[in-house]
């Protein structure tokens, strides 16, 4: 269950709190549906660099919250609520290899920051510092000679992903 830790770690919640007195944890969720944390049953806590294996035993929606149960590195359920303090405000990650490919066209945002921005015009605009969701489209928070924010709309303002390449070619006026 638990051995070497992961080459690579997505952080994808927070433990947020402690439910009840059985060693169950609450779950803060980055993902949508905010339940698809549940569908990982191998998660790494703690900060990078410094995370330990556990198993997701179980987990679910209570009221407006996650609530899970974890098992040690031994196999043994978090005996009560002491043991589950340690992991207060723990960030969750799961190994990047355990998460589904995205469907053609889409991509995990984790995977575009750090990406050059360039124009079809080859105009170096800076590189993704992070994603933002607006509702309509989520957006490329571009940091270059400034910052810029450009729509994730394919075929609009972005012509091309290159993850291999490391780069994400838009339509876009440098002057914007």
């Amino acid at each position: 269950m638990v051995g070497t830790a992961p080459h690579r770690h997505v952080v994808l919640g927070r433990v947020n709190g402690l439910f009840g007195v059985r060693g169950w944890i609450k779950v803060y969720s980055y993902t949508r549906p905010v339940e698809a944390i549940l569908d990982y049953d191998r998660w790494w806590l703690g900060a990078a660099g410094d995370r330990r294996g556990y198993r997701l035993i179980d987990g679910r929606v209570q009221g407006k919250t996650l609530v899970a149960q974890l098992a040690n590195a031994d196999g043994e359920p978090l005996a009560d609520r002491d043991a589950a303090v340690e992991l207060l405000e723990s960030d969750i990650a799961v190994d990047r290899r355990d998460m589904p490919d995205p469907e053609p066209g889409e991509y995990y945002w984790f995977d575009l920051v750090g990406l050059r921005v360039v124009t079809v015009d080859d105009v170096d605009l800076g590189r993704v510092t992070a994603m933002m969701e607006t509702g309509a489209n989520d957006v490329l928070v571009v940091q270059g000679d400034r910052e810029r924010l450009i729509p994730m709309v394919a075929d609009e303002f972005v012509t091309a992903v290159d993850l291999e390449a490391g780069t994400i070619r838009v339509e876009w006026d440098p002057e914007f």
